[in-house]
């Protein structure tokens, strides 16, 4: 409510207090006894619910600036502690922290999928959230899930397989597997999310650099109040058909700049794998601004000149 309307509220029992523009307090005071008497009748206040009784007021939502702060960023679970190592880390979890929609882009080994699953526990064992979503495009290498053997579970899982290592170190394998029995733990294939809402979840889409434009649209307003979404890429590793465009690409284009959306860029210095895994990475880099710079026409035409 205070981010909302750019006011404090402070409470003592059922005493409320509101500093801030008098115009601002005075539109909202209304909608605070009307979600008092609510409350008083037994009714369970939702996000749903608030978010709606605040629209009334008319007001945009005010997001706090996201910058890296000094805070203890160690995110805790109960098997363990994870904390981010590099500036580009705390950044994503700070973000993942505080807003509902966030973008981890960059190569493998950052830890952006790592992180994002930590912070999923995390907000479940809390009980910030009611369950968690784990969804990936079902594109690897020109492979198709109708050619894997199996059930649509089976079929998909070895496209999950990062997600889940991380879950059985931070949860446990045999909790994992109860989780997943009573869908607390929830594996969807992107082309299965179509038509859902998704309230109170925590929601992983990793790999996204292989969605399509129109299945980047369709996840992103899938979400629901009192959820979070981690979108998780790498745009340099694109297994789509020649000529199809990279929903996660489109996507950054698009979005730059929306209020209440983050987005964090890793680079080869954020990679916390092997150290060969780093210097690889630079020298892919390196390799590919080479090659493009052959491929440019101009550059080509200066040659000729010369």
């Amino acid at each position: 409510m205070e981010e909302r309307l750019g006011i404090e509220v402070l409470h003592r029992g059922n005493h409320v207090q509101l500093i801030g523009d008098p115009e601002t307090c005075q539109t909202f005071k209304p909608i605070l006894l009307q979600l008092y008497q609510e409350a008083c009748q037994g009714i369970d206040l939702t996000p749903a619910q608030i978010h709606l009784a605040l629209k009334q007021t008319g007001a945009e939502m005010r997001l706090p600036a996201s910058t890296i702060t000094d805070r203890d960023l160690t995110i805790r679970t109960r098997k363990m502690q994870i904390r981010p190592r590099s500036d580009n880390q705390k950044k994503y979890v700070q973000s993942v922290q505080t807003l509902d929609i966030n973008f981890g882009i960059g190569p493998a080994g950052t830890g952006k999928t790592y992180l994002a699953v930590a912070c999923a526990v995390e907000a479940l064992e809390r009980e910030e959230v009611s369950r968690i979503l784990l969804v990936r495009p079902a594109v690897e290498a020109g492979e198709k899930l109708g050619f894997l053997p199996g059930d649509l579970s089976q079929k998909v899982d070895p496209y999950l397989r990062p997600l889940y290592d991380a879950l059985y170190e931070m949860i446990g394998i045999e909790k994992v597997a109860r989780l997943i029995e009573k869908n607390v733990i929830e594996i969807a294939p992107l082309a299965y999310m179509r038509g859902r809402t998704l309230n109170g979840s925590f929601v992983i889409l990793d790999e996204s650099q292989n969605t399509t434009r129109e299945q980047m649209k369709m996840f992103l307003t899938r979400i629901g109040f009192g959820s979070t979404a981690v979108i998780t890429g790498d745009v340099t590793q694109i297994d789509l058909p020649k000529g199809v465009r990279s929903g996660l690409v489109h996507a950054i284009e698009v979005l730059k700049g929306v209020e209440g959306i983050g987005f964090t860029h890793f680079s080869a210095k954020d990679v916390v794998r092997h150290p060969l895994v780093q210097h690889i990475v630079l020298a892919y880099d390196r390799y590919e601004k080479l090659e493009a710079g052959q491929n440019n026409p101009q550059n080509n035409h200066r040659r000729d000149q010369h």
